[in-house]
C-alpha cells in the first residue's frame, strides 16, 4: 500500500470519528434535564446523601436486608406457617424472627407499614383498615397476631383460628419477648434481645460512648424538638452508653424557643425530619446564621437520620438499624 493511501484512510478515520464526537456531545447538550436511564429505559434511582449541607447516615440503605435470619420455634412448640397481623405495629417482631414470608394478610391503613421493614413485609396483601373476622379466616392463618389495641381482640373474635394479643402499650423490648412467645419462640427471644445488648454493650466500649454528649433534635413543619431520653432513639443511645447534653436528660420531649434554642447543641447533633413539612423546616434552620453558630455546626458535626426509624415506630428490627447507624456515624462529620 502507498504511503499517500494510508494517510488519506486516517484522515477519513480521524473525521469520522470526530464527527461521532461531535454527535455524542450534541446528544449529551439535549439531554442535560433528561432523567438518567440504564439500557432498557428504565430510571436510574439516584441516591441524596445531604440534605442542607448535612451528611444523611446511611442513605443507601438497603431494605432488603432490616429483617434477621429465619429463626426455628422452640422445642415441642407449634410453628405457624401463615399469620395474619392485625396491627402493623407487631411486624417489626415478626422481622426480626425472620418469618415475615409467613405473613399472609395485615390489617393496615394505606401507607401505615414502615417502609424500613422493606418489600418483603409491605407488599403484603392488607385486608381493610379494621381487624375482619371474616377476611381473616378467608386468607386461612394457623396464628393472628392481634395487637391490645385491635378492635376486638381475643380468640373469641376469629373462632376456630388461633390467635394472641401483644400489649403494644409496654416497652418495646416486652413488645418484642411477648410476640416471641406468641409465636413460639420465647426462648430465642430472649436470645436475640440479649445478642443486641450484648453488642450495644461492646460498641459503646469501642466507640468510648461514655464520652461523647449526642444532641437529638426533630423538626416537625413548623418547629424543632428535643428529643427526650424515653424516644425511641433515646433508650437505644442511652443502652450503648452515649451521653445526653445537660438540658438534654429528660425522658419527655420538648419544644425548642428562642430562649433555649442552644439546648439543641452537642458535640454532635442528630437531626431528623418528620414528613415532607419537617424536611423543608428543617432545611430553613440548617441554613440560618443562629444554628450555624453553634457549636456542632461550626465543626461539621451535624448528621441527618431516618425519623421513622429513630423515632416513628419500635422494635429489634429497628433497633438494630439505629445501632448501626451510630456505629457508623458516632464519629462521623457532616
Amino acid at each position: 500500500m502507498k504511503r499517500s493511501d494510508r494517510g488519506a484512510r486516517g484522515v477519513v478515520r480521524a473525521i469520522g470519528a470526530m464527527s461521532s464526537i461531535a454527535a455524542l456531545l450534541a446528544v449529551a447538550a439535549c439531554s442535560d434535564n433528561a432523567p438518567l436511564t440504564t439500557p432498557d429505559g428504565q430510571p436510574v434511582s439516584t441516591v441524596t446523601t445531604r440534605v442542607a449541607e448535612v451528611n444523611i447516615v446511611n442513605a443507601d440503605r438497603d431494605l432488603t436486608k432490616t429483617c434477621l435470619a429465619p429463626t426455628a420455634p422452640d422445642a415441642g412448640q407449634t410453628d405457624p406457617a401463615r399469620i395474619v397481623v392485625t396491627d402493623p405495629r407487631l411486624l417489626d417482631a415478626v422481622c426480626a424472627l425472620g418469618i415475615g414470608p409467613r405473613v399472609v394478610a395485615v390489617t393496615a391503613q394505606k401507607g401505615a407499614i414502615p417502609t424500613y421493614l422493606g418489600p418483603q413485609l409491605t407488599s403484603v396483601p392488607a385486608i381493610g383498615e379494621g381487624p375482619d373476622p371474616q377476611a381473616a379466616r378467608a386468607a386461612a392463618p394457623d396464628l393472628v397476631l392481634n395487637s391490645s389495641q385491635s378492635f376486638g381482640t381475643g380468640d373469641h373474635t376469629f373462632p376456630g383460628i388461633r390467635s394472641a394479643t401483644i400489649d403494644v402499650n409496654k416497652d418495646w423490648q416486652s413488645q418484642f419477648q411477648a410476640t416471641a412467645d406468641a409465636l413460639g419462640r420465647s426462648s430465642t427471644g430472649k436470645r436475640l434481645l440479649d445478642e443486641f445488648h450484648a453488642e450495644t454493650q461492646k460498641t459503646g466500649r469501642r466507640m468510648d460512648a461514655p464520652h461523647s454528649q449526642v444532641s437529638l433534635v426533630r423538626f416537625t413543619g413548623t418547629s424543632e424538638m428535643i428529643a427526650g431520653t424515653e424516644t425511641f432513639a433515646g433508650q437505644i443511645l442511652s443502652e450503648v452508653g452515649v451521653q445526653r447534653p445537660e438540658p438534654q436528660r429528660s425522658p419527655r420531649s420538648f419544644t425548642v424557643t428562642d430562649k433555649n434554642f442552644t439546648d439543641a447543641d452537642g458535640d454532635l447533633i442528630y437531626v431528623s425530619f418528620q414528613g415532607e413539612d419537617g424536611l423543608e423546616h428543617g432545611k430553613k434552620v440548617l441554613l440560618s446564621d443562629r444554628w450555624l453558630d453553634m457549636g456542632a455546626p461550626t465543626w461539621k458535626r451535624v448528621l441527618s437520620v431516618d425519623d421513622q426509624i429513630w423515632y416513628g415506630t419500635s422494635g429489634l428490627a429497628a433497633a438494630w438499624l439505629v445501632l448501626n447507624d451510630v456505629k457508623g456515624s458516632l464519629d462521623g462529620n457532616s
